[in-house]
C-alpha cells in the first residue's frame, strides 16, 4: 500500500529541484518577494528579482512561457501606466520631455516602473511555484500543520478553476469541431465559435460543482471530532529550512533597508535626475 501511495505521489512531482521544494516554502516565497518589490523605495529590485525569475525558469524548463507571461503582460501594463502617471500624476514636478499635449514627468514615470516591476515579480514568482507546485500536495501540507481542511478545499479549487474550464473548453471545442463547427479562422470567426461553447462549459462545471459537493458530503468532509489522513504526504527537509531561513532574512534586510532609506537616515536606492 505504501509503494503504491509513493509511486501516485511521484507520478504528481515536478522533476528537478523545484518539485522537490516543500510547496509552503514555494508560495511563502511568492509573497516575501512581492512584498519585497514593494516596499523597496525604487524598481530596482523588481527589476533585479524579475531577472531572478527568468534565471530561475531557465532550468526548470519554463523560460519560454514564463516569457510570454512577463512581456506579453509587463509591455501593454507599462505602456499604460507610463502615460497615466507619467504624463497625468499629480505628483510630477521634475518633466523630462514634452509631448505637446502634455509633459512627460520623472516622479510619475519611475513610480509607474515600479509598480510594473512589483506586478511582474508577484506574477512571475506564483507562475513558476504554481507550474512546480502539485495542487494536491500544497493542500497536504497546508492540512498537516493544523490549517482547516475546509480553506486546504478552497485554496484547491480557486487554483484548479483555470486549467479545469481550459480543458473543458478544450473537449467541447474538439467535439463541435468534429461536428462540423468551424473554430478557426480570423478574430471574428473565432469570435463567433467562442459564443456556442460558453453555455456548454458553464452548465458542465455547475454540474461538476454540484456532483464534487455530493462526493464530498458522502465522504464525511464535514465531519468534526475525528482525525483525518492525507493521501498526499509532503516531507520538510533541511534544505526547505534553509530556504525558509533565507527568505526571512531577505524580507528583513529589505524591510530594514526601506525604513533607513524612507526615513533619510542611509540612502540605498539611486537617485533619477535628483528624484528618489
Amino acid at each position: 500500500m505504501d509503494e503504491r501511495l509513493n509511486k501516485a505521489d511521484a507520478a504528481h512531482d515536478f522533476p528537478g529541484f523545484m518539485g522537490e521544494v516543500n510547496p509552503l516554502v514555494k508560495f511563502l516565497g511568492v509573497v516575501v518577494l512581492g512584498i519585497a518589490a514593494l516596499i523597496w523605495p525604487d524598481f530596482t529590485l523588481g527589476l533585479f528579482l524579475v531577472v531572478v525569475l527568468f534565471a530561475l525558469a531557465l532550468p526548470i524548463g519554463c523560460l519560454k512561457p514564463l516569457s510570454k507571461l512577463i512581456f506579453g503582460f509587463g509591455i501593454p501594463m507599462t505602456i499604460m501606466l507610463v502615460f497615466i502617471q507619467g504624463f497625468y500624476s499629480p505628483k510630477n514636478t521634475v518633466f523630462i520631455a514634452d509631448c505637446g499635449f502634455a509633459k512627460l514627468g520623472l516622479e510619475g514615470l519611475l513610480y509607474s516602473l515600479k509598480i510594473v516591476a512589483t506586478v511582474l515579480v508577484f506574477l512571475g514568482s506564483f507562475y513558476i511555484a504554481n507550474t512546480t507546485t502539485y495542487i494536491g500536495s500544497l493542500v497536504a501540507a497546508l492540512t498537516q500543520i493544523g490549517c482547516p481542511s475546509k480553506i486546504g478545499y478552497l485554496i484547491f479549487a480557486s487554483l484548479n478553476v483555470v486549467p479545469q474550464m481550459q480543458r473543458k473548453l478544450t473537449v467541447i471545442r474538439q467535439a463541435q469541431s468534429g461536428r462540423g463547427l468551424t473554430t478557426g479562422g480570423n478574430l471574428i470567426s473565432r469570435f463567433k465559435a467562442f459564443l456556442p461553447l460558453i453555455g456548454p462549459v458553464v452548465m458542465s462545471s455547475l454540474t461538476d460543482a454540484q456532483e464534487r459537493g455530493m462526493t464530498l458530503e458522502t465522504r464525511g468532509f464535514g465531519i468534526k471530532g475525528t482525525r483525518r489522513t492525507n493521501y498526499v504526504e509532503v516531507p520538510w527537509s533541511f534544505r526547505d529550512s534553509v530556504m525558509l531561513c533565507v527568505l526571512i532574512a531577505l524580507f528583513v534586510v529589505v524591510f530594514v533597508f526601506s525604513v533607513l532609506d524612507y526615513s533619510g537616515m542611509l540612502s540605498v536606492t539611486c537617485q533619477w535626475g535628483g528624484v528618489r
